[in-house]
């Protein structure tokens, strides 16, 4: 089992930036691909980035490529999500995932999640 707790959501305006964290606990968290979605109201939960064991390979959504970097730290169980030039259209509750697999899975893979952080874009 695994339990994910993300922080560093907030509300910031267009052009800015935030940094997401996803803090890991319980089995071994440096052999799990670990993933962030993101989910609007209204709208279909998204696939935005995702990151090998060992951060060797990742993976963007093409609506935050060149904007978004995942990246992790093993040695603190943790997965950070930066986000810079933020858009309106970012707006979303975003979530942690892990999948009990090294390498990048697709989307419906992941069993452990996180219960979300509020990302507010204004305009």
């Amino acid at each position: 089992q695994v339990q994910l707790v993300e922080s560093g959501g907030g509300l910031v305006q267009a052009g800015g930036s935030l940094r997401l964290s996803c803090a890991a606990s319980g089995r071994t968290f440096s052999s799990y691909a670990m993933g962030w979605f993101r989910q609007a109201p209204r709208k279909e939960r998204e696939y935005v980035a995702a990151i090998t064991w060992n951060g060797g390979v990742t993976y963007y959504a093409d609506s935050v490529k060149g904007r978004f970097t995942i990246a992790r730290d093993n040695a603190k169980d943790t997965v950070y999500l930066q986000m810079n030039s933020l858009k309106p259209e970012d707006t979303a509750v975003y979530y942690c995932a892990a999948a009990s697999h090294p390498f990048l899975v697709e989307r419906d893979e992941y069993e452990y999640w996180g219960r979300g952080t509020q990302v507010t874009v204004s305009s």
